[in-house]
């Protein structure tokens, strides 16, 4: 994506909808190519075109995280999706973070992913070789995620090799944290379903602690983070018999 997209995008998560004209004046660069542009982030999910102009295609908090940590965020990703191999059966809870394992599991054959996220849906559109589960329930878009009664009852069909999960704070005193009691239901869900569990957080989350508790820290296996980590944190996340593992 280049940078005018990029700064387009800026302007309709600030903004939640703008008209062409406005960002044709706001990045001096012509109605056409203005137009040109969002039809291509139409084309790739990330905008709504609407009369005159476009709208962000996601909730705006989803679009603040994505840009955070960003370069953190696909190294840890890419790490993940190397414990995949062809013919695995995997688990990927709703997170910016936990997304990305999608865009790096290009090259595996046959695996069978089940989600709660919608943010998957693009990288699994290209990818033949991923054969995509989404459960059902209520619609959350400040997460981007299917929540609720229903996604647990569909998640109980299901038995994976390995779960993939994701948090807002985390710290070897209070665990695994998040902000949405729903998303604390999937999380301790997924992992009920799978033969290990995998936490994939960029190391600005540790120390935060959320509203909800999700799980104690040493019911994860592995901890996938960012090479930013603390000595002092890592010894302590390993004290606890957690693998981590850094990007």
């Amino acid at each position: 994506m280049n940078d005018r997209k990029k700064e387009i995008l800026q302007i309709l998560a600030e903004e939640g909808s703008v008209s062409v004209a406005e960002i044709s004046k706001s990045l001096k660069v012509s109605a056409v190519t203005v137009r040109n542009d969002l039809s291509t982030l139409a084309d790739q999910g990330y905008v709504v075109r609407t009369r005159g102009g476009a709208e962000s295609a996601f909730h705006r908090s989803i679009i603040v995280r994505r840009r955070h940590r960003c370069e953190q965020k696909n190294r840890i990703a890419r790490l993940a999706a190397e414990m995949v191999a062809d013919g695995d059966t995997i688990m990927i809870e709703a997170g910016t973070t936990t997304a990305l394992i999608g865009k790096y599991l290009f090259g595996r054959r046959d695996v069978h992913v089940v989600t709660n996220s919608t943010l998957l849906l693009p990288f699994a559109r290209t990818n033949p070789s991923i054969h995509l589960t989404v459960t059902g329930g209520e619609f959350r878009p400040l997460t981007e995620s299917f929540v609720g009664p229903v996604a647990l009852s569909e998640l109980d069909q299901f038995h994976v090799r390995v779960a993939f999960i994701g948090t807002d704070g985390f710290s070897a005193e209070t665990g695994l944290t998040t902000h949405l009691v729903e998303g604390a239901e999937i999380v301790r869900k997924m992992a009920a379903q799978a033969e290990g569990v995998v936490l994939v957080a960029d190391s600005s989350k540790y120390g935060r602690a959320g509203f909800a508790r999700v799980l104690p820290l040493e019911r994860i296996d592995i901890c996938i983070t960012d090479s930013e980590l603390g000595e002092e944190e890592l010894r302590m996340i390993e004290s606890l018999f957690v693998d981590v593992r850094t990007a």
